[in-house]
């Protein structure tokens, strides 16, 4: 197994040899394996749930687990049994993972906020300030071009941060320190995957 869910807590920092690294702690699974799909994926879970509807209760109910909030299908192999746990124990200290998770909501922002525009002069007489400029073409195309940079939603995407280092692994409680900043605020659903694997 390669891939983990669970909870972004926040961002701290801890100290090595060389001095002070910023780490973001995730409070990962355990993701018990909720039920199999075909001969190489299967379906896992995470989060406590009180209850679940009569569908899905008869599936955990089959699997011997308790109702989990999230569930997520990946590719796995067939050594991996219904009811069985994923924990931080498929992490190595110093490994590479990739981290994906729903970035913080910004609403309707500009394109010097959205997209780095630098904006015009600062003077009160040029009358351009943070707007993003001429846009359109003449004659030809005569229309907007598709993908142009402009004002719009920001954020509440489901962002990828690859190639991250798993500094420090705490399998009695559950936690990971990933070097760096993931998407996503804390309390946020994150999935965990081991860097250059192919299966979520």
């Amino acid at each position: 197994m390669s891939v983990l869910m669970g909870y972004k807590v926040g961002m701290t920092q801890i100290y090595d040899g060389s001095g002070a690294v910023p780490v973001t702690v995730v409070e990962a699974g355990p993701c018990p394996v909720v039920r199999r799909v075909g001969d190489s994926e299967v379906v896992i879970g995470f989060g406590i749930k009180k209850s679940a509807n009569k569908p899905m209760s008869g599936i955990f109910k089959k699997a011997k687990i308790k109702p989990v909030r999230f569930l997520k299908q990946i590719k796995t192999d067939l050594s991996v049994n219904i009811g069985d746990k994923i924990t931080t124990e498929i992490f190595q200290e110093g490994e590479k993972v990739d981290v994906t998770a729903v970035s913080k909501g910004r609403g309707a922002a500009g394109v010097i906020k959205r997209h780095g525009f630098h904006g015009g002069p600062g003077g009160h007489g040029s009358m351009f300030h943070r707007a993003p400029g001429s846009i359109g073409n003449c004659e030809f195309p005569g229309r907007v071009v598709k993908g142009r940079k402009l004002p719009g939603h920001m954020g509440n995407q489901n962002v990828t941060v690859k190639n991250l280092k798993i500094v420090k692994v705490i399998n009695e409680s559950n936690i990971l320190y990933i070097k760096g900043a993931i998407p996503g605020a804390p309390g946020a659903l994150v999935t965990i995957k081991k860097h250059g694997k192919k299966n979520v």
